[in-house]
């Protein structure tokens, strides 16, 4: 369990993680040594794991991205995952229940490197088949 002084402080890091220490105390009502504490604290208790980087508005929506159903030969998965992880235009990948095995999110800057790395993807070692869906727009996002 976190306390609401702690979630305050996840909430505040999730808006910017850049936020200094000096800022998150002030907004807090908390010393600067207790802040960076509660972080140190929160990272080694594996609440927070990394800070992200986020694409600002104007270059994600110039972003051509798709969602991308791989089926995966059984015995070569984990060195496929592996490959997979190795793209890095493939922000995401799930292991999913169904036809397919894997949904990896791909984000590409044009049509021609989202169509360069469908075929890396479907020219992997244990990679079955594929099926992309490139999106259109975004409806809303949470």
């Amino acid at each position: 369990m976190i306390s609401k002084q702690d979630e305050k402080l996840l909430s505040i890091l999730r808006t910017n993680a850049r936020t200094s220490v000096s800022d998150l105390a002030r907004a807090l009502s908390l010393s600067r040594s207790t802040v960076q504490s509660r972080i140190s604290k929160l990272e080694s208790n594996g609440v927070i794991k990394g800070y992200v980087v986020q694409y600002g508005s104007e270059f994600s929506q110039n972003l051509v991205s798709a969602h991308v159903s791989i089926k995966v030969k059984q015995k070569l998965t984990t060195k496929t995952n592996l490959e997979l992880k190795q793209i890095s235009q493939i922000s995401e990948l799930y292991a999913i229940s169904g036809e397919h095995d894997l949904i990896a999110i791909v984000q590409a800057q044009s049509l021609e490197q989202l169509s360069r790395i469908l075929d890396d993807i479907g020219n992997l070692d244990g990679v079955e088949r594929t099926n992309s869906s490139v999106l259109l727009e975004t409806k809303f996002k949470r």
